[in-house]
């Protein structure tokens, strides 16, 4: 059997891109590269039309840390360094549109700069136009069992799935390919990290349970009139299958730490910093990359008893936070004199956060946090910033580790959320080797 010319290329080149899809993030991580540099290595090989690198960088925190502000800054940055950027907020607020002093920011792309485009999700609309045949289902079988039609399709959108489907658009700005990066706008933090493990989580258990509805949907369409309740049509569970599609390819493009980061955003203060501690820790559970903080609004010193009380406080919980997320880097932001928004407000913004450094790359690959589960026992590992046995003091309180810091300007208190499987366990043991804490956690005895 012969082939032609045209089919041996393809073949060739669809090897190829396979190979550049598996080893070119790692190269591009241990490297260290930025995206520009990427670039020149895929225009250099000739198939840059084949395929792109989408960095996803993801600003999360609490609420009126400045999150927006922070997203908006840095894909400007991006954007100025020739990388075709799309900045996502799925704030019902229309934030976008206030940072960029823009109106007509919306659920179409904006063009905000060029090689910048702004997109506000709406979605609630994202997910009647693309899943509408799986909304109407759900709310039919609420409908069946005597629930008023227009509160049904309320409560079938569960909590969350706003969120999902905002998510969701990253994996469709990563099929067609025309963006190489993408800053998303994250909502409070205590909601966001489900948000992102949830395309994991429904990826490997969904298509099995579609898989059944299929099979016994022929079975249960016989039934039907006894049970009252809608089955499944074909629409019904092919829509579901082309959702548990995207869902796993949004979780590879989440999971993949050579492409998304997630970046904390907090204030000098204890809530904000507080937030931002458990949202690190979640993310270690999940296997998600976290490669920097910023503090935002922080005050410059004064010479008034008032303002310079507020500031040495702030220095104070700057200084605890870096301990706090270490090794993560952490950045400074000052409180400005007027408000930030306008372009020229955020692109100062974004120098003062980067300077001179490419906000692509990754500034930190690592887990702060580890827990692995050992037979009965967890095992948390805590990276810590001290190298003596006798610099710290480790207590349990609740949910709560409270690992005490000896510094050369006195003692700092990191406090590390626990996760939930760590309840009704006892702290066993604690070590310290190599800048890591290894603490163990066991079942108590009876």
């Amino acid at each position: 059997m012969t082939y032609s010319f045209d089919v041996i290329l393809l073949v060739v080149t669809m090897g190829i891109r396979e190979v550049i899809r598996r080893y070119v993030p790692t190269v591009y991580s241990t490297l260290n590269t930025s995206i520009c540099e990427l670039d020149i290595l895929k225009s250099f090989i000739g198939l840059y039309s084949f395929f792109t690198l989408l960095r996803l960088i993801i600003y999360t925190g609490k609420g009126g840390t400045g999150k927006t502000v922070t997203s908006c800054a840095t894909a400007i940055k991006m954007a100025e360094r020739n990388y075709k950027t799309l900045v996502i907020s799925a704030d019902p607020a229309h934030t976008l549109s206030d940072a960029f002093m823009m109106p007509d920011v919306g659920h179409d792309p904006k063009q905000v700069l060029p090689n910048l485009t702004a997109l506000q999700i709406d979605p609630v609309a994202e997910m009647s136009r693309q899943y509408n045949t799986i909304l109407s289902y759900t709310a039919a079988l609420f409908s069946s069992k005597g629930i008023d039609g227009t509160l049904a399709y309320e409560i079938a959108m569960l909590p969350g799935m706003t969120q999902l489907f905002s998510l969701l658009k990253v994996e469709e700005v990563d099929r067609a390919r025309t963006f190489d990066a993408v800053v998303l706008d994250m909502p409070a933090s205590g909601e966001a990290l489900r948000y992102l493990y949830f395309p994991k989580l429904v990826g490997s258990i969904g298509r099995k349970m579609t898989g059944l509805a299929g099979l016994f949907s022929g079975f249960a369409k016989v039934f039907q009139p006894l049970a009252k309740f809608p089955t499944p049509t074909k629409d019904v569970i092919q829509s579901e299958m082309d959702l548990l599609d995207r869902l796993n390819a949004l979780s590879d493009i989440i999971n993949n730490n050579n492409r998304t980061s997630v970046r904390l955003v907090a204030n000098p203060d204890t809530f904000s910093i507080e937030n931002a501690k458990r949202v690190l820790m979640s993310t270690s559970l999940y296997g998600i990359n976290v490669d920097m903080a910023v503090i935002n609004k922080i005050m410059a010193t004064s010479s008034d008893e008032y303002y310079a009380k507020w500031a040495s406080f702030q220095r104070s919980k700057v200084e605890e936070a870096k301990a706090n997320f270490y090794p993560l880097p952490v950045r400074e932001a000052q409180l400005y004199g007027t408000e930030l928004r306008g372009i020229d407000m955020l692109r100062r913004h974004g120098e003062m956060l980067f300077g001179s450094d490419d906000p692509s790359k990754i500034f930190y690959h690592g887990e702060p946090y580890t827990f692995v589960k050992e037979g009965t026992a967890i095992n948390m590992t805590v990276q810590v910033p001290f190298t003596e046995k006798d610099d710290f003091s480790i207590e349990r309180y609740g949910d709560q580790l409270t690992i005490t810091v000896k510094t050369v300007t006195g003692r700092i208190a990191n406090v590390v959320p626990l996760p939930v499987a760590t309840a009704g366990m006892k702290l066993a043991k604690a070590k310290l080797l190599n800048h890591k804490l290894n603490v163990q956690f066991e079942k108590e005895t009876l």
